[in-house]
């Protein structure tokens, strides 16, 4: 892997004004970042003249289903109990290893397109998904699902054999274990997702308190919230990674707070399907690390962090004030709080941290004038103002085109196509 020297490239950091700076990428990371007339720093690099692009930090997407990118549109406008079990589950039972990739490569593609380089994936057939990141130069978090009430007793021991040896990992793909929710996973496979986590030293990623029924169905069944049940299992410390957060109680709030663990919100998904806001300031108020993610393609419907970004801010600024979440702040929600979570060293841009960034053109007209770069690009811009996406000091996407991309798109067609006769 070469050096590459991006060349007069405007950036800002928080609280500063945006500034012409040269970046050097060595290998894998941010080398050096100087102020531009350092002609030495170009000695072997390959130069990239950004004149007219700003870098700022890549996206990393907290929670997602890739996949299920076959589904956007599938089954919209119906809240998630009926969603579920009514249209998701009985359509997601018939997907093939083969749908399962094509599905994902449809959705990595559009991750790419929007300047994501890193998502956090539960879903089924893993070994597809684990394939198209490798092959497509980003970096995941790919889920192993537990669910006693969808998987079959067999399957349940694969999955454990499966993350007993860390099947398939590398250095941009990593495994975690992730028990679906506490409605479909029992005590027993909650307990024993959190052992195997403490074990292998996985993070443990779940859904939790995403509506009011699950919220009541658990007060009704065990005497507690979803938090306080997990707290009572065991079962919620610093590696738990939980989806949504949006029904939470004072008290759970108290307890996610002193357990360690991050929440991961999906605003969009959550509108859509009427479960509610999260109570952001309160979260933020208590110090709970905030991640955000896209959820998947079928209940958002896409997978443009871009969006997640401004739309949590704009809802925090509802719930608190307009001085709330600060664009500043909300950028990190979407970049570097995600990494810290995933434990990769990256989500700003800065020496010594992996070469994960997005270039962003200066001439795109939502990003004129550009008084201040970080505002402009959460409150004004969005994908379509995306030059080119690194992952790992790789360009994955370059001026605009990522490679195979109208091959990928064909093929999905095709097959979501297929699917729809069949289903």
């Amino acid at each position: 892997m070469g050096k590459i020297l991006l060349k007069s490239v405007l950036m800002q950091n928080a609280g500063e004004s945006p500034a012409r700076k040269d970046v050097l990428i060595d290998g894998n990371v941010f080398s050096k970042i100087v102020d531009v007339s350092t002609p030495e720093m170009a000695n072997g690099a390959k130069i990239i003249d950004c004149k007219n692009l700003a870098l700022v930090p890549a996206f990393y997407n907290g929670h997602t289903h890739a996949a299920m990118s076959l589904l956007r549109g599938y089954a919209d406008d119906m809240e998630l109990s009926k969603w579920l079990n009514e249209y998701i589950w009985p359509f997601e039972a018939k997907l093939t290893d083969r749908e399962i990739e094509i599905g994902s490569r449809l959705a990595v593609l559009e991750m790419i397109k929007s300047g994501t380089v890193f998502f956090s994936d539960m879903y089924w057939h893993r070994e597809q998904t684990m394939k198209v990141v490798e092959e497509m130069g980003i970096r995941a978090s790919i889920g192993v699902t537990i669910s006693d009430v969808l998987v079959s007793p067999e399957g349940l021991k694969a999955n454990f054999d499966f993350l007993a040896k860390h099947t398939g990992e590398s250095e941009r793909v990593k495994l975690a274990v992730m028990p679906h929710s506490i409605y479909i996973v029992s005590e027993q496979y909650l307990r024993r997702s959190m052992e195997m986590a403490e074990k292998e030293n996985y993070p443990l990623h779940i859904h939790l308190s995403e509506t009011e029924k699950e919220v009541r169905d658990c007060l009704e069944q065990h005497g507690c919230t979803p938090v306080e049940y997990l707290q009572r299992l065991g079962c919620l410390n610093s590696r738990v990674q939980a989806a949504h957060c949006v029904h939470f109680s004072e008290k759970d709030m108290e307890i996610f707070a002193q357990s360690g663990a991050s929440a991961i919100l999906n605003p969009n998904s959550n509108l859509k399907l009427s479960s509610g806001i999260p109570s952001i300031v309160k979260m933020m108020d208590r110090r709970i690390p905030l991640g955000l993610g896209t959820d998947g393609d079928s209940s958002n419907n896409n997978l443009d962090m871009h969006e997640e970004m401004k739309l949590a801010a704009l809802l925090a600024k509802v719930l608190g004030g307009a001085e709330t979440l600060p664009a500043s702040e909300a950028l990190k929600m979407a970049t570097i709080n995600v990494a810290q979570v995933n434990s990769i060293n990256a989500g700003i841009i800065a020496e010594g941290k992996l070469a994960d960034g997005i270039l962003v053109r200066l001439d795109n007209e939502r990003m004129v004038p550009c008084f201040d770069l970080i505002s402009n690009w959460v409150y004004s811009a969005d994908s379509r103002a995306i030059d080119s996406v690194l992952c790992n000091g790789r360009f994955v996407m370059r001026g605009g085109h990522v490679d195979g991309e109208e091959d990928i798109v064909r093929e999905a067609g095709e097959c979501a196509l297929h699917l729809a006769e069949n289903k």
